[in-house]
């Protein structure tokens, strides 16, 4: 008896979809690596902004004051410190330039979903560890791991689907 597998009411094995949905996760990924560029730029504000709606009281709200005083420090008396934060943004921007690739042609840039994976993956350790060495409070350090979780998703779906579209299997 041969088995035969039901009619897909969605399409799911349209080629088609599949490139749709490959290029929704590429759409994700570069719009969260431009919005977390965007994001190393206004220090200042960000924490001016937290401080107001958090107060200072209690321990984010104080740790949250903490990096503000530390950060308007620093910048009044050596802002070529931020540089560094400028350089953070535009190797965002790089990689977010580099995940056109698998727009263009998923298949042949398979690799840029595999290789993503790998970095979310060590975003968990390199939170954990580097923010411990810098005294970031763990409930920081746990939401900064949660980007490395959330930006896996989208690399596994696409590259998921790359490879059933490369293999010829929708």
């Amino acid at each position: 008896m041969k088995w035969r597998t039901a009619p897909n009411p969605i399409g799911e094995n349209d080629g088609a979809v599949l490139l749709r949905r490959i290029r929704f996760c590429v759409a994700v990924v570069i719009v969260g690596l431009v919005l977390s560029g965007i994001s190393a730029f206004p220090l200042e504000w960000q924490l001016d902004v937290a401080v107001k709606l958090t107060g200072t009281e209690g321990p984010v709200g104080s740790w949250l004051e903490r990096a503000r005083v530390a950060v308007v420090e620093t910048n009044a008396r050596h802002p070529i410190i931020f540089y560094g934060t400028d350089w953070l943004a535009f190797g965002h921007f790089a990689i977010a330039v580099l995940f056109f690739g698998a727009w263009i042609d998923p298949v042949k840039n398979q690799w840029l979903f595999l290789g993503g994976l790998i970095v979310c993956a060590l975003v968990i350790p390199f939170a954990l560890i580097a923010g411990g060495v810098r005294g970031i409070p763990l409930g920081h350090r746990l939401v900064d791991c949660s980007f490395g979780v959330l930006g896996a998703v989208p690399m596994w779906l696409g590259l998921g689907w790359t490879r059933r579209l490369g293999a010829g299997g929708y």
